[in-house]
């Protein structure tokens, strides 16, 4: 959710934007074509070959300043400078950096195995992830960890990194953690041996009705296309999935190679995907490979302003191909690609090489020659009433492009979906955006005091029958205050009913995992009604020309 207009507002756009700019660099890491270890040196270069310019005003500064300084961080600082220079996606990795990313986009970290919150200085466990360590070991949802390898991390100051810290290490080692479960007074230890666990790119997928599945994805990372196919393969062979919704949204990309094996799943052998080109570097297509396991008849396809580089790829050609709906608001228009260069301090360098293109031609990338205005899209976007009026919206190239069906497209900026989403921010206040942040250590906690006996069994149940009691609610809200301060009545009455919703939605997450939560987020969810109906409908995406 995004705010309206106001000076703190817009609280989830520029984070989406931000991440989107660091994730979205993964993409074209595994074009095969390319050799990642490539030296970053051009050829010829002799090692001692004499020093250029910088290298002689580094040593100077070292050997013969006044003062005392960081030479590494200057060092840093004026590689980020040069980077600056070329497209906002060319960029230097730490070493620290590279390992971090490299473990989400890889797939897998080694670790214990737990989804956890930090509510009010204790560690509570939300879930131990299924098939991990701490699942196999007893842990549930709900623990708290006080403490780990006998140190104390309960009830004193301690940041997010310092549990993953204290938690993660090399598979095979030993963790010791101290739980204590709901009201008992002694501590439950467990000696937990660290594993591979995996990095899920695909949230969820289930039935929509009889014949639609859902799946979202919120990454293309290595697993990717195998996590997609084991989650449809049960759709369509136990429920009788034929048409899809597939949910890219806030998704900022990835690998190449996984979105066109997901691409192959909806199309003949031999269809062009998207295609690269640079100054530097030729022209290459990916094309379909024609191995498509499953019948899946109808897609729709949801993007917003978060949906980068792969996610556009996937859009772009279900879009020039006539495929399907692409249904939601403007992509981000992320269309460069990089390849990874490994550098001697153990970071890596990821340079911008070449275009993507979708089967029509169009580039994808959205101009950047003002890069403070490219980091300010999202405000750009939201203040120009694009993002709540699709005609607002003014294609950076003017050039008609043409699908398969002879619609227009127009090419930079992104992909413009067919159906236009737009965004509802009735709800969004400043009361709003600070007290969502309680609601998931509300909901840990009010959980904890029920008897599961009384809450509804099953999931279906859980969506149709339970509401939020009043008291629940009133509850939360004191417990908003107690957190932030006076609550303002107004704001509090625009963003009531949403925060009603949402609370609903934490508690079916900690009951039923994603699953549920997705459920009760889908009552309230436009583009997924919207998706839905035209799928049911049969109507062909060619009348909907532009």
């Amino acid at each position: 959710m995004t705010e309206q207009p106001s000076p703190k507002v817009h609280v989830r756009l520029p984070i989406l934007f931000a991440a989107v700019l660091a994730a979205g660099m993964f993409i074209g890491q595994q074009l095969p074509r390319y050799d990642h270890h490539a030296r970053f040196l051009p050829a010829g270069y002799q090692a001692r070959q004499t020093a250029t310019a910088l290298d002689e005003i580094l040593r100077y500064i070292e050997a013969k300043y006044v003062d005392t300084v960081d030479l590494q961080e200057i060092k840093q600082s004026a590689i980020a400078h040069l980077l600056e220079q070329l497209d906002p996606h060319s960029v230097y990795m730490s070493p620290e950096e590279l390992q971090q990313e490299e473990e989400v986009m890889n797939g897998n970290f080694e670790g214990i195995g737990i989804e956890f919150l930090v509510v009010e200085d204790t560690i509570r466990v939300i879930t131990p992830l299924s098939g991990g360590p701490s699942e196999a070991a007893g842990i549930l949802a709900g623990d708290k960890l006080v403490t780990i390898n006998d140190t104390l991390v309960a009830g004193v100051k301690i940041t997010t990194a310092e549990i993953f810290r204290k938690l993660r290490g090399s598979k095979g080692s030993n963790v010791k953690i101290g739980i204590r479960r709901a009201r008992e007074r002694n501590l439950r230890y467990f000696n937990i041996a660290r594993d591979v666990i995996p990095v899920h790119s695909v949230d969820v997928a289930y039935m929509l009705d009889d014949k639609t599945g859902y799946v979202k994805i919120n990454r293309f990372s290595a697993p990717t296309y195998q996590e997609f196919m084991e989650a449809i393969g049960p759709l369509v062979e136990e429920k009788g999935m034929t048409n899809l919704v597939l949910d890219l949204r806030g998704n900022p990309g990835g690998y190449l190679n996984e979105a066109t094996e997901l691409l192959s799943q909806f199309f003949a052998e031999g269809k062009l995907l998207v295609y690269t080109e640079g100054r530097a570097d030729e022209r290459h297509d990916y094309k379909s490979n024609g191995r498509a396991r499953f019948n899946i008849q109808n897609i729709a396809v949801l993007i917003d302003e978060g949906s980068a580089s792969a996610s556009e790829i996937v859009a772009g050609a279900v879009q020039d191909h006539d495929r399907g709906w692409v249904i939601g608001r403007r992509s981000f228009g992320k269309g460069l690609v990089q390849v990874q260069y490994p550098l001697s301090d153990g970071g890596a360098l990821r340079l911008t090489i070449s275009r993507y293109y979708t089967p029509s031609g169009r580039s994808i990338q959205r101009e950047y020659k003002n890069n403070q205005a490219y980091d300010e899209e999202a405000e750009i976007r939201l203040k120009n009433g694009e993002l709540a009026d699709a005609s607002r919206f003014r294609p950076e190239d003017t050039t008609k492009y043409y699908t398969g069906m002879g619609r227009v497209v127009f090419g930079g900026g992104g992909i413009a979906p067919d159906i236009f989403i737009p965004l509802d921010t009735s709800f969004v206040t400043d009361y709003f955006v600070a007290a969502r942040q309680h609601l998931p250590p509300f909901a840990s906690r009010w959980l904890e005091t029920q008897q599961r006996g009384a809450l509804p069994a099953t999931l279906d149940d859980f969506v149709r029958k339970f509401n939020i009691p009043d008291q629940v609610f009133e509850d939360f809200l004191a417990y908003v205050e107690k957190q932030d301060g006076k609550t303002d009545p107004l704001q509090l009455a625009r963003s009531r009913a949403e925060l009603r919703h949402q609370l609903k939605a934490r508690i079916a997450k900690l009951l039923f995992q994603d699953i549920g939560m997705y459920r009760v987020l889908h009552d309230g969810d436009t583009a997924v009604k919207k998706a839905l109906h035209v799928l049911r409908s049969g109507q062909p995406v060619a009348k909907n020309s532009r």
